[in-house]
């Protein structure tokens, strides 16, 4: 996978970046697992309305997973995620991009897991792009919004979770 080569991605640079971030009711644990359980990660992630199918998961570092997110309009955007680091319960690091060796677009994510004296979670997502454009273009796709729809919906499954 040539984004772990990358040499844009090795350094971060805030006019490439896009931070997302919020405070989610459960437990660290709770919440880390849910990203890193494969029972878990592809029954809440994407946007609304969209649908996960999983090719492949293996959730350790150096693991991929491959998986269809489908569109409420069924158009198919062919995934992976290559995971670099993983320090539990505080840490995700992983590669994102389409399902292909050599994606130009692919970009870094850095999940951080931060635990609140009251029980809950601040989670705070760091998306780096190669570029500037990717990352204006990533905006204008609707990743903000996207990725708040994301978050919506882990916080949703942890809280059924909670029981």
């Amino acid at each position: 996978m040539t984004s772990s080569t990358n040499a844009a991605l090795s350094q971060w640079a805030l006019d490439r970046e896009i931070v997302l971030s919020r405070v989610i009711d459960a437990r660290r644990d709770i919440v880390f697992s849910a990203w890193t359980d494969p029972k878990h990660l592809p029954s809440w992630f994407g946007p609304t309305g969209y649908k996960i199918e999983t090719k492949e998961i293996d959730i350790c570092v150096g693991g991929l997973w491959r998986f269809d997110m489908i569109a409420p309009d069924g158009q198919l955007f062919p995934s992976r995620m290559q995971f670099r680091r993983i320090e539990r319960p505080t840490l995700i690091e992983f590669d994102h991009g389409a399902d292909s060796d050599d994606d130009p677009g692919r970009f870094r994510t850095t999940i951080t897991f931060d635990e609140q004296g009251d029980g809950k979670t601040v989670i705070t997502l760091r998306q780096l792009h190669p570029t500037k454009a990717q990352r204006d273009a990533g905006i204008g796709f609707g990743a903000v919004e996207y990725g708040y729809q994301t978050l919506e919906k882990l916080a949703r499954h942890v809280d059924a979770l909670k029981g």
